[in-house]
């Protein structure tokens, strides 16, 4: 008798937090999509668009792939959401570095660091990007707010640029486009080519001391390309 009691307690135990979990998620839609977002980038970083499985993300989100169609339609469509939500990421924080406030040099100085630490720090970011572009940035196309995202990117240097060209520290004449993809490119290879780089040059490019100088010959190099 005891044992039957023990162990009806013990089910309503374990079943109370469950009914409390899905309550959650039923009253909650926003808290629901932000953690199936979580776990697909993970998720469709690690295996790309073809291996990730729907299933690993309702079951590591406790959820179910009937929700995850019904907030995003397809795989497909969460995996153009989850690059949405990587660029829009990036590009908040951006704009939270009040570039505007500082000097034109310590601007750029600033947000070449930051591209640097971002990237450093988000390397499923860059394997989402690396992944889009094995996949021809078809699945990119279809969103309808990408380009939205990224415009106050060339438009935060385009400023920065401009100010620097009028203070007589920059040189005229060059793209704010091309400058943004000068940065990106060489913030971008430290953590894309990380691996085959350490492999055939012998040569370990993520400790700490590497990461330091390597940001810093990369700020030096986009400021030096930039100055009068």
């Amino acid at each position: 008798m005891n044992k039957s009691v023990h162990s009806a307690r013990k089910v309503t135990t374990t079943a109370r937090p469950t009914s409390r979990a899905a309550a959650s998620r039923t009253n909650d839609p926003a808290r629901t999509m932000a953690g199936i977002l979580e776990m697909a980038t993970a998720e469709f970083a690690e295996k790309g668009l073809s291996g990730a499985r729907i299933d690993e993300i309702a079951a590591a989100t406790q959820t179910s792939k009937r929700m995850i169609y019904y907030y995003f339609g397809s795989k497909e469509g969460l995996y153009v959401a989850v690059l949405e939500e990587a660029y829009r990421r990036m590009r908040k924080i951006e704009a939270e570095q009040h570039l505007q406030d500082l000097s034109p040099e310590d601007a750029l100085r600033r947000l070449v660091g930051f591209t640097f630490d971002h990237h450093a720090g988000n390397q499923a970011y860059i394997r989402l990007v690396m992944s889009e572009n094995i996949q021809r940035g078809s699945y990119l196309a279809q969103s309808k707010i990408i380009q939205q995202l990224n415009v106050p990117a060339i438009e935060s240097i385009r400023q920065l640029y401009e100010r620097g060209i009028a203070s007589g520290v920059f040189r005229p004449g060059l793209d704010p486009l091309d400058i943004h993809a000068s940065i990106s490119a060489l913030t971008f290879f430290n953590v894309s080519n990380q691996h085959t780089f350490r492999l055939i040059f012998k040569q370990d490019t993520q400790t700490p001391e590497a990461i330091a100088t390597r940001r810093s010959n990369i700020i030096e190099m986009v400021l030096r390309y930039v100055r009068r």
